[in-house]
């Protein structure tokens, strides 16, 4: 189990890790750092690496403190963005490296980078160059040579997000299957919402230097905490609502939620909100095609006066600019937040 508590990583004056705490291991064995560029996640992982100097608080492995313990003999296997492969190695001596420097014998060695490239899907390429590999290929080495030793945690940062969109979304379904048969509990530094969760069992929310949130992700979409964070989770319109029994109640009609009674906010992202004949009056103010169909701007009445608010509804045809439809909330992709 890895524990950080209350860790401060500081440059100069400026605090990049304010305070942190994080597990893991146990129940969150794969833990994704989700947060926008610079709120300081990189620099977080980098000081579990023993890259960065403590400031304050403390990195536990398994109840042992792990200050004054250099990098390389925290047994820890890393991998960074770019993968930074030995360009004079091929393939085989890449992942090789660690295993040589932990004084593993030859057979043993040659054994286990058979068995990595086999995991990596990379059979029978172990004598090519490395830089005759694809960016996808570059990164399966990069991280077949972080596990060769077996490794007691792998860290991850942004080891995907090099690459293009089609050729990211093949490797987090292969990297999940990785870190699934390996058994090696993870932490994963990203920005892509997607990679969070599918391949993490918890995910925490870093913004300006601090964890401001740490769930499972479909709890985590479902409840963020603060509107800050639900807006960084993709919730770009906020309504107010009452919960009562189960059932929020808001200008947008009626949704199921797991909250208890009170009054909160309702977090809408793209696809929160349809056409539906029972649904609540709205006017339209323009459409136009996405890939899910139609995209209809509609504005709702919101209160007894003229106030209102702007939404985005799907549809699968576009009504007439001025007309009046109907539109209801799909509580699968509606937020309670607080």
């Amino acid at each position: 189990m890895l524990e950080l508590d209350s860790i401060t990583v500081t440059y100069g004056r400026r605090v990049a890790v304010d305070c942190a705490s994080l597990r893991v291991g146990g129940d969150a064995q794969v833990l994704a750092l989700l947060g926008p560029s610079g709120c300081g996640k990189s620099t977080l992982l980098r000081a579990v690496a023993g890259l960065e100097p403590l400031a304050g608080g403390r990195v536990t492995l398994d109840g042992r403190d792990l200050a004054g313990v250099p990098t390389h003999r925290r047994g820890f296997g890393v991998v960074f963005q770019d993968g930074q492969l030995f360009g004079h190695r091929n393939v085989a001596g890449n992942i090789a490296y660690g295993l040589t420097r932990q004084g593993w014998d030859r057979s043993a060695a040659a054994e286990r980078v058979e068995e990595l490239l086999a995991l990596v899907d990379l059979e029978g390429m172990g004598k090519r160059a490395v830089t005759r590999l694809s960016g996808g290929q570059q990164q399966r080495v990069a991280l077949a040579r972080a596990l060769a030793p077996r490794p007691r945690l792998l860290l991850l940062d942004e080891p995907l997000s090099a690459l293009d969109r089609q050729l990211r979304d093949r490797l987090v379904d292969d990297l999940g299957r990785i870190l699934r048969d390996e058994g090696v509990p993870a932490l994963i530094v990203t920005h892509d919402h997607d990679e969070a969760v599918e391949l993490a069992d918890a995910v925490a929310v870093m913004d300006d230097a601090r964890i401001v949130q740490t769930d499972r992700p479909g709890r985590l979409w479902r409840r963020p905490r603060t509107a800050r964070v639900a807006e960084f989770l993709g919730y770009g319109v906020v309504v107010d609502a009452h919960v009562h029994d189960g059932e929020a109640s808001s200008a947008l009609g009626s949704v199921l939620v797991d909250g208890p009674d009170g009054d909160f906010a309702l977090g809408l992202r793209p696809g929160s909100v349809v056409l539906q004949a029972r649904g609540v009056p709205a006017r339209v103010v323009h459409s136009a095609p996405s890939a899910d169909g139609v995209r209809v701007r509609v504005r709702v009445r919101v209160g007894a006066g003229d106030a209102a608010i702007d939404v985005d509804a799907l549809g699968d045809a576009a009504p007439a600019d001025g007309s009046t439809v109907r539109v209801a909330l799909d509580p699968r992709r509606v937020a309670l937040i607080g």
